[in-house]
């Protein structure tokens, strides 16, 4: 049987089911150069864009996350730390959504990346005005500078304003006249929990590859603040587009890509009974949100793509409790922010501290460290202990 030729992008994301608030038109044109139309963007229209994402992915969460901290309350099935965790997110994220204090100390590394349809003009380099934006954001509100230049190989200095950010652009041919991005706020917790590990074909069959996910599993622990949005890709046609793509699963940026694979292409697709399985492991694995329970992860992403035959780069990623992304288009109509929840109060349920569980150990902080550890030494590591210190 001879070749036949069939194309797909590796990574075909389907529809864009959003839903997005008004920024605004100012900076945005239409102008015409023969018989065809085209968009026009200045670089204002950009930074404002940017400055207004890191605002918002500092301070907002998206309604379904919110909605699964909330349900986390009424599971019966969800242990005390559980709870406990869900019920401090819940109220970290309203303090957060006064738009003062953000909702995580570690504001994070800028991720930013856009999509450039072809009949879209602009009249600077578009990498300096997202970084205009960003450093807007950085210097102007409440948000801690994270990066570290380096001056030699060995020695660091911190660059006073959290820039450079990680700027992606790219060429779009499928939304011509359309500008979009995906703005990411990503703390080094989360970032740390990203693993690429090169396996062999051994683990392409259900037993094996559960059995060898328990294992990594485990390892990923609790310190990038669980519960987590945990992204699995299995294959891919290099290790850093693996990575890549675990990192815009934990996103849900892929969420509607097809479910289903293709012989003649290879795409990407989603195992949607794989993600299931996996989020069945996650609530047996008894670490719970902080230290013993049932929701160490909200939900998982399972993106199977295609392989070189001597070759299976597996990646794992998770989206922490401050799960700060959103996404952004800049069209004729003008510029668009995703809507995130800039209310969570009606997430908060009607229990109160009394309510969660009255095993909370007191220690006294004003005992000498040896005594603090000797105390500490015996509870198990679920137990949850509030520090009290007296002058």
């Amino acid at each position: 049987m001879s070749p036949t030729f069939s194309y797909s992008d590796l990574l075909p994301i389907g529809d864009d089911t959003t839903t997005y608030r008004f920024l605004g038109k100012e900076g945005v044109s239409v102008v015409k150069l023969g018989d065809r139309e085209f968009l026009q963007v200045d670089p204002q229209a950009i930074a404002h864009l940017t400055e207004t994402a890191i605002h918002d992915i500092n301070h907002y969460l998206r309604p379904e996350h919110l909605q699964q901290l909330a349900s986390i309350l009424s599971d019966p099935e969800s242990s005390a730390n559980d709870r406990f965790v869900a019920l401090d997110l819940l109220k970290n994220a309203n303090i957060a959504a006064g738009g003062i204090l953000p909702m995580c100390q570690d504001t994070g590394t800028a991720l930013v990346m856009g999509k450039k349809g072809q009949y879209v003009l602009t009249t600077a380099k578009d990498e300096v005005a997202v970084a205009q934006g960003v450093y807007d954001a950085y210097t102007k509100l409440n948000l801690r500078y994270s990066q570290m230049a380096p001056v030699t190989t060995w020695e660091e200095k911190n660059t006073g304003n959290n820039l450079p950010a990680q700027i992606e652009i790219y060429a779009d041919s499928d939304h011509q006249d359309e500008y979009n991005f995906l703005f990411i706020a990503k703390g080094g917790g989360s970032a740390n929990k990203s693993y690429l590990y090169q396996e062999t074909k051994a683990v392409l069959n259900p037993t094996s590859f559960i059995n060898w996910l328990d294992d990594k599993l485990r390892s990923l622990g609790t310190a990038a603040c669980p519960p987590y949005h945990l992204a699995i890709v299995i294959g891919g046609t290099s290790a850093e587009h693996t990575v890549k793509t675990a990192k815009l699963a934990s996103t849900h940026y892929l969420d509607n890509l097809p479910t289903t694979g293709d012989a003649a292409t290879g795409h990407g697709f989603r195992d949607l009974q794989l993600e299931e399985d996996v989020l069945a492991l996650t609530r047996t694995l008894g670490i719970g949100a902080q230290f013993g329970g049932k929701y160490f992860c909200h939900d998982v992403r399972v993106v199977r793509l295609p392989r070189h035959g001597a070759s299976l780069p597996i990646a794992i990623a998770v989206s922490c409790s401050a799960d700060r992304q959103a996404k952004a288009k800049i069209t004729k109509d003008g510029i668009f922010l995703e809507q995130l929840e800039t209310d969570p109060v009606h997430f908060m349920p009607d229990t109160t501290d009394e309510h969660l569980d009255d095993s909370v150990v007191k220690i006294d902080l004003n005992q000498s460290m040896d005594a603090i550890r000797a105390e500490l030494s015996k509870y198990p590591v679920k137990t949850r202990e509030i520090g009290r210190a007296h002058v």
